[in-house]
């Protein structure tokens, strides 16, 4: 067996692909569904399809729920990802970096336009 993606439901496809594409992903395609939806997929460079994005036709609002809790994706300099993810897209993480136990990886949480929170550890 294979882990081949992940999926959530969104609100504006623009906003959220533009939100991946400033985490580094990139748009791989955009699928409808009939006349109900369209999958967006993206992927990081070097790697496949990760990310399904699913974008339901006359649907402006989910509930997150308490069951999800994240995606996780490791950058190379995560205090000059948190700065450039500041200074040309608006992205905060939601407190500053910390470490969970001394000498592990330093990593902080970012939201999604939808409010998904997205995990970045310091590789």
């Amino acid at each position: 067996m294979e882990l081949i993606h992940t999926c959530y439901r969104i609100t504006d496809i623009d906003r959220s692909v533009g939100f991946y594409e400033a985490l580094g992903f990139e748009e791989r395609g955009r699928f409808p569904i009939r006349d109900e939806a369209i999958n967006v997929f993206m992927g990081l460079p070097g790697d496949g399809n990760r990310l399904e994005l699913t974008y339901n036709f006359g649907v402006d609002s989910y509930e997150i729920g308490t069951g999800y809790g994240h995606i996780a994706v490791t950058v190379d300099d995560l205090d000059g990802t948190l700065d450039r993810l500041k200074s040309k897209h608006g992205i905060e993480p939601e407190r500053p970096p910390y470490a969970v136990r001394e000498g592990g990886s330093r990593l902080c949480f970012v939201r999604d336009p939808d409010g998904y929170r997205i995990e970045l550890i310091n590789r």
